[in-house]
């Protein structure tokens, strides 16, 4: 009996390295998936504010989050014009509105959405070209002011967008 042990363990041993080589998984935890040999630039226009109701913070936030998400997360020199990656586009929709209502007819909670169209050029690969629109939203209590919690609720949902832009631009998840 003490031979079939050692045949079990040795053939485990020989087996193993084997299993965990081809086991092995290989992924980047930023998701950025970028060829550097042909991208090597990006180009972000500033994304203007285009929906009814315009809250001046929210584009400069916005553009800021969408560049340095970009800039911390890929190593793609940012420059004004003839990038090998080109992202434009515009904030579409900034609302409010009524989510829930009480038994006594009152709104319970508001609905804040942010909504911004993005259009993506691939210079190199022309085939992953889009144009798309992100969105994000957060609710909040109806007894709170849309000024207790916007600038808050801006830089949460701002940065959910540019992941989403980010995501969907360099991000292989193929």
């Amino acid at each position: 009996m003490d031979w079939i042990k050692k045949i079990t363990r040795v053939g485990l041993l020989a087996v193993l390295p084997v299993v965990i080589i081809a086991c092995t998984v290989s992924y980047k935890f930023n998701g950025a998936s970028i060829n550097y040999d042909k991208v090597k630039t990006i180009s972000i226009e500033n994304f203007p504010i285009k929906s009814e109701y315009v809250y001046a913070p929210l584009a400069t936030r916005f553009n800021e989050d969408l560049k340095d998400i970009f800039v911390r997360q890929t190593r793609l020199q940012l420059v004004k014009r003839n990038a090998d990656l080109e992202i434009d586009g515009e904030i579409t929709g900034y609302s409010q509105y009524n989510q829930s209502v009480q038994g006594d007819g009152y709104a319970s909670e508001t609905k804040l959405t942010l909504t911004v169209n993005v259009r993506f050029v691939n210079n190199t690969n022309h085939e992953e070209d889009f144009e798309q629109q992100f969105s994000a939203f957060r609710v909040y209590p109806s007894t709170q002011l849309l000024s207790a919690v916007q600038d808050t609720y801006i830089a949460e949902m701002s940065k959910e967008i540019a992941d989403q832009i980010f995501n969907a631009t360099v991000a292989n998840w193929e």
